[in-house]
């Protein structure tokens, strides 16, 4: 019973459909949890959904790797288990190795960026504590077209 190639596409089309589904419920189990436990966490989902395994060499016909590794085991069914383990590892470690690639290259530009964030409001605070009204500032000198620095400015027409 071989399968035509336009049913092993939508055989295909299916399960991505599918396997998309469930990677986005996982998006939505993690994510509450910290950044360094969520990330690995989806990669290890992405991965055991999306690595695909050599079922029939002959023909070149590929299956997910997760279905073939159940079946093998569940149901006692062929010897491509160990093939679909060793497929699963060899992304699991790429994946992996991309991850912390990306994290390398993350962590110093999101370092920086809340050092910078932290300076500004820093500065921020600094220009907030003026504990002048602003007669006593308009008294001292400083320009009338002053703006205070806040959530909420208040903007009125000039007569």
């Amino acid at each position: 019973m071989e399968m035509f190639h336009n049913d092993y596409l939508l055989a295909w089309s299916v399960y991505l459909v599918a396997a998309l589904g469930c990677l986005l419920v996982w998006f939505r189990f993690t994510g509450w949890m910290w950044r360094a436990l969520r990330e690995p966490l989806r990669l290890i989902v992405a991965v055991l959904l999306f690595t695909p395994t050599i079922v029939d060499p002959a023909k070149e016909q590929f299956a997910p790797a997760i279905a073939i590794t159940a079946m093998d085991i569940l149901l006692d069914v062929g010897n491509n288990a160990w093939r679909a383990v060793a497929d699963l590892a060899l992304y699991g470690v790429i994946a992996f190795a991309l991850y912390l690639l990306l994290v390398l290259v993350r962590w110093p530009i999101e370092r920086k960026a809340r050092q910078r964030r932290a300076a500004r409001s820093e500065q921020a605070q600094e220009e907030d504590e003026d504990p002048r009204t602003l007669r006593e500032r308009l008294a001292a000198g400083e320009p009338q077209d002053y703006v205070p620095h806040g959530r909420y400015v208040r903007t009125e027409p000039r007569l």
